[in-house]
Formats: C-alpha cells, structure tokens, sequence
C-alpha cells in the first residue's frame, strides 16, 4: 500500500485492520516476571483469566526487520498513515471490559483509524491518530479501546511539558524502582523494538531524551494493578493519558484518589512532584 502523503492523511480514516492472537502461558510468565514481584512460573496456566491490560501482549507488531524504521517502529504508510512527522508514541486511551480473556484462549482484533486531527502548537505541529479497536475472545465480545498515537518532530533538544502537581493526600501511594532491565523486559514482552525504552544512546543522542523512556503501556499497567489491589477486583472502564514522560533515572510513584462518584484517580508521579500520566478507574 503507498504511503499517505500529510495532506492526504485523511483517507486513512476508516481503514481496518484484523489480527488473530492470544496471550500464552509463556506471555504471562514473561509479563508476570516483569511485572508482579515474587512471580512464580505457571502462575497463570492455560485457561486462567488474562490480568487486565495484559492483553497488549497478546497481537505482537511482527514486521520484519526490513520493515522497521529507524526508530525501531514498523514503517509508516500501510495501516498507520505517514504524517511526514518523525516521532511517534502512543498519548493515551479509553477501554471497557466486557467479559475476562484468558491465557491461551484465540482473540482477534479488528482495529479501524476511528480520526487523524492535526494541530498546530508553539513547539510545531502535531498530529493525534486514534484507532478503534474490538477484542473479540471465544465467548464474543471482550474489550473496546480506543488508543490515540501522538505524532510530532523531533525537536533539536528536551522540551519537558508543563508539570502537573502530584495529589497531596491520596488513598494509597507506592514507590516502584525504574530500570533498564525493567523497561527491556517489558519491551521483550510486548514485542516492542521502539529504541526509546532500551536504546540510551539513541534515547538521548537522536531523540534528545534525559534518558530511557517508560512506556506508557507500563505506567497504565501499573497504575490498573494498583488500582485492582486497591478495590479489590479490577474495574469495568479504565481511561488514561501521558502528561510528562517519566525516565529510568527517577522511581515511579503510583498514586490513588477516591473520588465522591465513586471513580479512582489515578497517577504516575516523579519524586519532583510532577505527575507523567493521568488515569480514572471505574466499576459499575
């Protein structure tokens, strides 16, 4: 398929795509020993219920390396559309829990280019592509998640965004060390070659980054097993977004709020204070 030029980004919209996967019992050992302390193997054999979010492992972006960018993404301009706009991550995204998934059970995902908005901002422009997609498992329909990818240019040095003030009383707070061997894994786990996550010398030489980056995948991870602790069972919505992008020289702070509807607020914080991602958490 040709690449979309940026002024024809618009005929990407209602584009699908379908995939087939699942989450294997080899999968959630990986993402388990990632990111559950003290996991121990065939924890989750076949058949058992897949934790939320995990299913992010279950449809691997398996381009061969002829396809991939510098970058280490696959290349633009088959599904995703070329926006002329050199990097690409993902800002956020909506999901509702319709029925559990479990480890081995045969998924299939149909995504579709819901919106491509494009914006103009004093650092340059930018661009939001949101994609829509429906799990289906076994039993029929299991997840709706809309995902929206941030597309802008490199600029020529780190310019941190606006920084957002942690909660000062939370329900619950927790400290999580950030490492490169924790950010390769979680890369290894969700076949995700995006160099930012593992790649220093490219993180800081080509995308001028202070660091590693912590995926937001991770901190949504995170922050949604929290939350599960928190309450007790895992909610029936989840929303989230990155504000500050969070590096592996600082811990990760998880934090909670109760909220009067009933909802949880959660976020990522720094030791600084400032907050790198925003979500709400939300049961019937």
């Amino acid at each position: 398929m040709p690449k979309d030029r940026p002024e024809q980004a618009h005929g990407a919209v209602g584009r699908q795509k379908a995939r087939h996967g699942a989450v294997t019992s080899a999968q959630a050992d990986m993402l388990g020993a990632t990111l559950v302390p003290g996991w121990t193997v065939g924890t989750l054999p076949d058949g058992a219920p897949v934790p939320k979010l995990w299913h992010w492992a279950a449809f691997p972006p398996a381009a061969p390396m002829e396809d991939l960018g510098p970058d280490g993404h696959p290349k633009l301009g088959d599904f995703l559309p070329d926006l002329g706009l050199n990097r690409r991550m993902w800002a956020g995204g909506s999901l509702r829990f319709l029925r559990p998934i479990h480890v081995g059970e045969r998924l299939t995902r149909l995504s579709e280019i819901a919106s491509v908005d494009h914006k103009d901002t004093a650092g340059g422009p930018m661009a939001f592509v949101t994609l829509r997609h429906r799990i289906d498992g076994a039993a029929g329909p299991a997840i709706e998640e809309d995902q929206t990818i941030v597309y802008l240019q490199i600029p020529p040095e780190f310019r941190p965004p606006k920084a957002i003030p942690a909660p000062e009383a939370p329900a619950f707070e927790r400290t999580l060390p950030v490492t490169a061997p924790l950010l390769f894994r979680y890369s290894a786990a969700t076949f995700n070659a995006h160099r930012i996550h593992y790649d220093r010398a490219y993180a800081t030489g080509v995308e001028h980054y202070p660091g590693l980056v912590v995926h937001g995948p991770l901190q949504a991870t995170l922050l949604m097993a929290a939350a599960t602790a928190h309450r007790g069972s895992p909610p029936d919505s989840f929303q989230f977004r990155g504000l500050y992008p969070m590096f592996d020289h600082h811990d990760l702070r998880l934090i909670g709020v109760d909220k009067p509807d009933g909802t949880l607020a959660l976020c990522t914080a720094a030791p600084a204070g400032h907050q790198g991602m925003q979500a709400t958490a939300a049961w019937s």
